[in-house]
């Protein structure tokens, strides 16, 4: 895989751990350009190396035909070989030579442990059919590389409006990671995951390194992840694993991010509430196709 981009989603209310992101990307020594997907009009200055990327038409189909701004995330599907990463994440390793040996759609999350969280009744019912393994090619929207265009402006808006496609991808009133495990089997690019066999990464999620004595996990470069995130799981400071992204801040900036983190409500916590709202929903749905 020979990257061409790096491609992220933000807005002014993430500026902080963009920030963070993208110093920690240049801190690997990695100088591809950042393109920055916006997810509204609440732009900011970008640094040196970074860009708003923008494809009207498709974002306007988004905008007309999605649930919410989340989706433009699938904009990503439209560049040549590239890596995704949201803003609440950071670099340990060159994304360019860790991707560099492999092939196809790569990531690097345990979404496959618990593949129930990034996925719905419809998006099972279709991977069923696909593999009887198919919980380990599910995967975190948050983060992951492919080394090829999978679409493009008219194939996407056409894929997305199937009647099969559509409720998965554009209906869900919650969030976009069904509709991009689903876009991305549909394509038919090989899909691995880093931290199984045979590469056995450690995990990239901050939440599976509660405790300050994993340290040695993301400090020793034969056993480090490439990256880290913070996917449902508050970066508050009070684990050593939160100072790998505040530490990329100034004494201000991290000021300011700790007293957003305090009066924001722990992702965990919201994570759960939708979970429990989109089961309702799902319940809801389910009743009224049985009358």
């Amino acid at each position: 895989m020979r990257l061409e981009c790096i491609i992220t989603l933000a807005n002014e209310k993430v500026r902080l751990p963009f920030l963070a992101m993208e110093r920690s990307l240049r801190a690997t020594g990695c100088d591809l350009p950042l393109r920055v997907i916006p997810y509204n009009d609440a732009k900011f200055d970008l640094p040196d190396g970074s860009e708003w990327w923008e494809v009207p038409e498709f974002l306007a189909f988004i905008d007309r035909e999605g649930n919410r701004p989340v989706m433009r995330k699938y904009q990503a599907l439209l560049s040549g070989p590239f890596q995704f990463l949201d803003t609440d994440a950071v670099f340990l390793k060159d994304p360019t030579e860790v991707l560099a040996p492999l092939e196809g759609w790569v990531n690097s999350c345990c979404h496959w442990h618990n593949p129930f969280e990034a996925t719905t009744d419809e998006l099972r019912a279709i991977l069923r059919k696909r593999s009887t393994t198919w919980p380990k090619s599910v995967f975190n929207s948050g983060q992951f590389a492919c080394d090829r265009q999978l679409y493009t402006v008219d194939s996407l808006c056409e894929t997305l409006t199937r009647p099969e496609v559509r409720p998965v991808a554009l209906d869900d009133p919650f969030h976009e990671q069904p509709g991009m495990n689903l876009l991305a089997h549909l394509s038919g690019v090989p899909i691995s995951n880093l931290t199984l066999p045979p590469h056995c990464m450690e995990s990239t999620w901050a939440g599976d390194y509660p405790e300050d004595d994993f340290e040695q996990t993301w400090t020793d470069p034969d056993r480090k992840p490439y990256l880290i995130h913070w996917a449902g799981h508050k970066m508050d400071g009070r684990h050593a694993i939160d100072h790998l992204a505040l530490d990329l801040l100034t004494e201000d900036e991290r000021a300011d991010w700790l007293v957003e983190a305090a009066q924001n409500p722990a992702p965990n916590a919201t994570a759960r509430l939708k979970r429990g709202l989109r089961a309702a929903h799902q319940a809801l749905r389910d009743s009224w196709d049985d009358k």
